[in-house]
């Protein structure tokens, strides 16, 4: 079964929509750079009123590990993801399982991921404009090959309209949206997300061997 993961929560509402709407995983932006940015006493207050049985990520931009393992200290945090330039040692640094983002442009933009001893990688777009949520896709084919090979979260442009063929294309162990189920930045929409999370189940189920 293909998990998803809603990324850009900023309000109680939307974690709570995302959680009965059966999101595996929600998603925290601690990148003050992001629209969707929330701050860790917004985000820990949010995490201490969601029921169990959902993982908490945290996501962060070449930050000081310091301030990561404080913040994932304080927000009960259950994953860190890296979505900046972290290398292996940074990583080694950090105090949680790890996400570590790779932005594609091309085959070329994974070659680095054998040297992240990490829970998984994350593959997004790449875009000059910003680190994540442009809701750009880019060639599956790519993120297909690196997924037969370990742990895949696939994001980048996913809606409700094309998660079933990035599933069917990629077949990756995650997939994560967030501009995609938005009526605004940080803002949820309650069809989309119970519309992209029932299609990636449904087709998750059909890809199966």
């Amino acid at each position: 079964m293909v998990r998803v993961k809603v990324c850009g929560i900023t309000t109680m509402d939307n974690a709570l929509m995302a959680v009965e709407a059966g999101a595996d995983a929600l998603g925290f932006v601690f990148f003050r750079g992001s629209p969707r940015f929330i701050s860790p006493e917004q985000a820990a207050a949010i995490i201490r009123n969601l029921p169990p049985f959902v993982q908490m990520v945290g996501l962060f931009v070449n930050e000081d590990p310091v301030m990561v393992n404080s913040v994932a200290d304080h927000c009960c945090l259950d994953l860190v993801q890296l979505h900046g330039d972290e290398s292996p040692d940074y990583c080694a640094t950090i105090k949680r399982r790890l996400i570590k983002a790779f932005r594609v442009k091309d085959a070329s933009s994974l070659e680095a991921l054998p040297d992240y001893p990490v829970a998984a990688c994350l593959l997004d777009a790449w875009s000059p404009a910003a680190r994540g949520g442009t809701g750009t896709t880019f060639n599956w084919d790519i993120a297909a090959r690196a997924a037969a090979e370990r742990p895949i979260i696939l994001a980048g442009g996913l809606t409700p309209e094309n998660v079933a063929e990035a599933i069917a294309t990629v077949k990756p162990y995650a997939v994560d949206v967030s501009s995609g189920v938005e009526i605004a930045a940080g803002k949820k929409d309650a069809a989309l997300v119970r519309a992209f999370i029932r299609t990636a189940r449904y087709h998750s189920q059909e890809s199966s061997p």
